[in-house]
């Protein structure tokens, strides 16, 4: 069965920095006329692929973009190269669009998103608002003082974007500011969803769930109450467990959850781990990521805790879909981990902060802008989908 989808033109200017900009936000029909097949589309695995040159990018900077946070803003901090801005995904076997923010826009008219998780889901959400700003820029509607938990209307479409953080997703008390490890010492309750965001998603289109690197940070590991292990806690008589026991807890607890939640209608998204890019040491052994282009397929692979990491993830959401399925739920995974993996090039490293500041280098994080901007054009290609899942379940 093929379905029509999508019709998109308006005039357009170009802005002394070379961007195209639309003078007119075009009211975008997803059905309308370019014609996909549905089960062509369904096939084909936009998350593997590889990197390619995309001398359009980047589309916003540093001045035009006013959402960077200050870590992730590498043009401020001097980085003297570019070309890190000028790649593209392109999947194998089919095409991936770059993403449109005005049909991006259309599609999610009188919808909500909700970021679930660490920095780098919020580093994920300041790449959308930058791409959306060539549109509009939205209004804090925030009802939470603390920076962590925001929520922005855009009032043009009535799109509701929000975050809450929760590193760890599961149930956790900061006993120590310092710790074993001096990033902080954590109990983790991982049969315990963190109430900070299951108590506020119910209302959401759509949920975006993701952690992973404090994973590695010092922690106490409790199940129904009771302390069944840490990770580098340093106490006496407690067994020492590797942060994937962790891992895979917190997310089989997470997706539990989801599918518990009897008034959630919405799409959850398992967006899979980002790879951080140390290389000559870790993050605090002066490890650094100075490479200036994209890995190509065949140079690099996933090891390690980083495979792990990535397996569970997979693993978990499997169990979760298939649960779901049963329950009306929908899950749907956003797998980054394969791209990003190939992206050495993308982070701040040292230019997230001035040289005479004593901070570590950053190879976790993403420059915006960035290759972290290619996640919009997944998750343009997935709200897509489900407008065309929509429809044919409205035609039977």
């Amino acid at each position: 069965m093929e379905l029509p989808f999508g019709k998109y033109s308006t005039s357009a200017q170009r802005t002394p920095r070379g961007l195209i900009m639309s003078e007119i936000s075009p009211t975008y029909f997803p059905f309308e006329e370019q014609k996909i097949a549905i089960k062509e589309a369904e096939k084909c695995d936009v998350f593997s692929g590889k990197w390619i040159w995309n001398p359009d990018a980047p589309y916003y900077t540093n001045v035009t973009c006013t959402e960077i946070h200050d870590h992730q803003n590498c043009m401020k901090h001097g980085r003297p190269d570019s070309d890190y801005l000028k790649w593209r995904w392109r999947p194998n076997g089919c095409e991936l669009p770059i993403f449109n923010p005005f049909q991006f826009l259309d599609l999610v008219r009188n919808k909500s998103v909700a970021i679930v998780g660490d920095s780098v889901g919020r580093n994920q959400m300041q790449s959308l608002i930058c791409l959306l700003s060539r549109v509009e820029y939205p209004v804090d509607i925030s009802d939470n003082p603390d920076q962590s938990f925001k929520k922005y209307k855009y009032t043009t479409y009535n799109f509701t974007l929000a975050i809450y953080w929760s590193p760890f997703l599961v149930s956790t008390k900061e006993v120590d500011a310092d710790g074993p490890c001096h990033t902080g010492l954590y109990n983790l309750y991982l049969d315990e969803a963190d109430e900070k965001w299951t108590t506020k998603i119910e209302g959401y289109d759509y949920i975006i769930l993701n952690a992973g690197h404090w994973f590695a940070r010092c922690s106490v590991y409790y199940v129904n109450n009771q302390r069944v292990g840490c990770r580098y806690c340093g106490l006496p008589n407690v067994t020492e467990l590797p942060s994937t026991y962790a891992y895979q807890r917190a997310f089989k607890t997470t997706l539990k959850a989801i599918n518990n939640l009897e008034n959630f209608k919405g799409v959850a998204i398992l967006r899979t781990f980002a790879p951080s890019h140390y290389e000559g040491g870790n993050w605090n052994e002066g490890g650094d990521c100075a490479r200036t282009r994209p890995y190509g397929s065949n140079e690099t692979a996933l090891e390690d805790q980083s495979m792990e990491q990535y397996r569970i993830q997979v693993e978990e959401f499997q169990v979760a879909e298939k649960e779901g399925k049963m329950k009306g739920k929908r899950f749907r995974l956003m797998d980054t981990t394969r791209a990003m993996l190939l992206r050495p090039d993308g982070h701040p490293n040292k230019y997230g902060h001035w040289p005479n500041e004593n901070v570590a280098n950053d190879c976790v994080h993403w420059c915006l802008p960035g290759p972290i901007d290619s996640w919009s054009d997944f998750l343009f290609h997935m709200f897509k989908m489900e407008a065309i899942r929509s429809l044919e379940e409205n035609l039977q």
